[in-house]
């Protein structure tokens, strides 16, 4: 054997990838997957969201996402993405499964019962059986509290907790005439609970009563209750509100000053005087307090000269606390003005305000108008964690995630669990990309028949991400070595490097599945070899690597065809600055999952190298069957493949050996994020 590297200690230089095909999301798709294997899931998440954007339609990448947030304890992440891939595949009841189980685990049980209704009536044996289970599970409990609650209705017909829990429960069984009913009931009991105001306007529209939906989610939105509100308002059109839906809502709603408000408000907007004065009328008869509304009638009434009348509810505004307000009356009453100093509009209407223009900057896309109107709410309230996640998201959309990470890092420590877990996934997400300081850790031993021998390679890599450069510096430790150490013929040679190799190098991102690297450094041989003179070794080396993939991948979900294909152009300069390309293809199919979680796959190896110097140990071509495979609760990156290969050597110049071999692999790959 001329050479001193052999097809192995090519896997040094090479680390193993895996690859695939030319359509856009195959790119996030094999970053997303490597991640996985190495147990880096905030980076896969991040990469099959841009996978996602790539190919929105495709409901695979999007069970792969949700599995993913499963291993992380993300439930209702999960639950949202299995939600998106039943959408897209209705005849996936995997995902359909998985979604209803989810969601009774994250307080939806009525969709889980609806899911598991429709899965135990079709469906393979199987599915057919766990759904009915589950169905059941759900199911009895309500059943059995509905007729319970139903008695104690029976013997107290005003219990407002009896009706708030009949009606949630009927919510829950699908009953939404029943839900309706007692949500009715319940609000009218409490009018001060503006909740149900949104679960009755919410089982309206299920019902299609969409006037009474609307009325009353109208009333709930402008209601004092502010989540209630906004809880109104998502359920709500997008446009604004008719004339006859706001008076639908006051016969729903008659003592919301709000809501009479701004119906008489709109009046004036259009015009019709008598309309918004009779509005303002019965808000200062029935709301004494509303200085806004006394003001404006009496400047309604002063407007027709009826200054008499108007004088009582002016008066009551130049004695109430509101000095801005008592001002304009003093001008249209031609009263000297206070000479108190005028204090600044109160902080909490200014708050009210910035946070309504944010919500409506946000909806129409006008994303700088919005973080300058958060930034004042959370200037006014620095304790408001969902500002900061509104924040987060909007410079996110802007692209500047410096900025996002740093609110979305903030609004993580909310004690709201929702607005804290919806945080937590997008700084989650953004992270890996942020990281400054980025350390991984590959291993792959693997055994050769040809060579009766054990090969090990392994690298400790920390990389430091420089702001937004577009090389990264890292620093390497890669280990190359075997356990036989030469060929023992009559003219021994090296079967690996046996070395431990220290360098410092830059890389770029990778793109498209592209990436090139170089690095500088120095080998420190554990064996003393005569042919090299000493045991350190300078060493330079540097290439280009490619990997793209599609199909259904190992680390995936699903079974199916599959393909990878990695390619390498790498400079070595311990080996006479010798230039190696190296290519390996897999085409074969990934097996259904077994009992106990073993997942394999099935594949036709193709690989070909070749050098610049024509050397015979680097000019070959290979291929054969191979298997891979892994159980469930081994490490994500885990994973063992068996290879038969049959080589053919296309330089025979200085080849001991023949033009063909034979060979038997067995490999180990491993990787970690630290």
């Amino acid at each position: 054997m001329g050479g001193r590297l052999t097809v192995f200690s090519l896997l040094a230089a090479l680390a193993p990838l895996s690859a695939q095909s030319s359509d856009p999301a195959y790119g996030p798709l094999e970053l997303a997957y490597r991640s996985l294997e190495m147990r880096d899931l905030d980076l896969a998440v991040s990469s099959f969201r841009q996978a996602l954007k790539a190919a929105p339609a495709r409901p695979s990448i999007r069970k792969d996402l949700a599995y993913t947030y499963l291993k992380m304890g993300e439930s209702e992440a999960a639950r949202d993405e299995f939600a998106e891939a039943m959408r897209l595949d209705p005849s996936d009841e995997r995902a359909a499964l998985e979604f209803a189980f989810l969601a009774n685990d994250t307080g939806r049980p009525a969709e889980a019962r609806r899911v598991f209704n429709r899965l135990r009536h079709s469906g393979d044996a199987e599915t057919h059986a766990t759904a009915e289970q589950a169905f059941q599970n759900i199911d009895r409990p309500l059943a059995e509290g509905l007729e319970r609650w139903r008695k104690a209705l029976e013997m107290s017909p005003d219990n407002y907790s009896a009706h708030r829990e009949l009606a949630e429960l009927a919510d829950k069984r699908d009953l939404p005439e029943l839900a309706a009913q007692h949500y009715e009931k319940a609000w009218r009991l409490r009018p001060d609970q503006r909740a149900l105001l949104v679960d009755l306007g919410r089982v309206w529209q299920t019902l299609g009563r969409e006037e009474q939906s609307m009325a009353a989610l109208l009333a709930a939105s402008r209601g004092p209750e502010s989540r209630a509100a906004e809880r109104a308002r998502e359920l709500m059109p997008g446009r604004y509100p008719y004339v006859y839906e706001f008076r639908a809502a006051l016969e729903l709603d008659p003592k919301n000053v709000e809501l009479r408000r701004e119906l008489a408000y709109l009046f004036l907007a259009m015009d019709q005087k008598e309309d918004a004065e009779r509005e303002f009328r019965d808000l200062v008869l029935t709301a004494p307090g509303d200085l806004l509304s006394a003001a404006q009638y009496g400047f309604l009434l002063l407007a027709r000269r009826e200054t008499a009348a108007a004088l009582p509810f002016l008066d009551r505004v130049l004695k109430g606390p509101d000095e801005e307000l008592a001002d304009r009356v003093r001008t249209a009453l031609k009263l000297p003005r206070t000479l108190k100093r005028r204090p600044e509009t109160p902080r909490a209407r200014v708050s009210i305000e910035a946070r309504t223009l944010a919500e409506r900057s946000l909806k129409a896309g006008y994303l700088k108008d919005a973080v300058k109107y958060l930034t004042v709410v959370h200037e006014m309230d620095p304790a408001d964690f969902d500002v900061m996640l509104r924040l987060g998201w909007a410079h996110n959309l802007l692209k500047q995630d410096d900025e996002a990470i740093r609110w979305f890092d903030l609004a993580r420590r909310s004690p709201d669990p929702a607005v804290a877990a919806e945080a937590r996934r997008a700084y989650n997400n953004l992270r890996p990309a942020q990281a400054r300081l980025r350390t991984t850790l590959w291993l792959f031993p693997v055994f050769s028949s040809r060579w009766h021998d054990l090969f090990s390679y392994g690298q400790l890599r920390a990389e430091l991400r420089v702001a937004r450069l577009p090389l990264r510096p890292y620093v390497s430790l890669r280990f190359i070595g075997d356990t036989r150490r030469t060929t023992g013929d009559a003219l021994p040679q090296y079967l690996s490097e046996s070395s431990l190799i220290c360098g410092l190098g830059l890389t770029t991102p990778s793109w498209g599945g592209a990436a090139a690297w170089f690095e500088a450094g120095t080998a420190v041989s554990y064996l003393w070899r005569r042919q090299d003179g000493r045991r350190m070794l300078p060493d330079y080396r540097g290439g280009v690597s490619f990997s793209r993939g599609f199909g259904r991948l190992l680390q995936g979900e699903s079974a199916g065809l599959f393909f990878e294909t990695a390619a390498d152009a790498v400079f070595l300069s311990r080996f006479q600055n010798n230039f190696i390309v190296y290519a390996q293809n897999r085409l074969g199919a990934t097996l259904p999952a077994l009992p106990g979680g073993f997942r394999s796959q099935l594949f036709w190896n193709f690989h070909v190298t070749a050098d610049t110097r024509r050397q015979y140990w680097a000019n070959f071509q290979e291929t054969g069957p191979g298997l891979r495979f892994r159980w469930r609760w081994m490490p994500s990156s885990f994973s063992l493949t068996v290879g038969a290969l049959r080589g053919s050597c296309r330089v025979l110049e200085g080849n001991p050996r023949g033009p063909v071999f034979y060979d038997l692999r067995v490999g180990l790959w491993y990787a970690k994020t630290i």
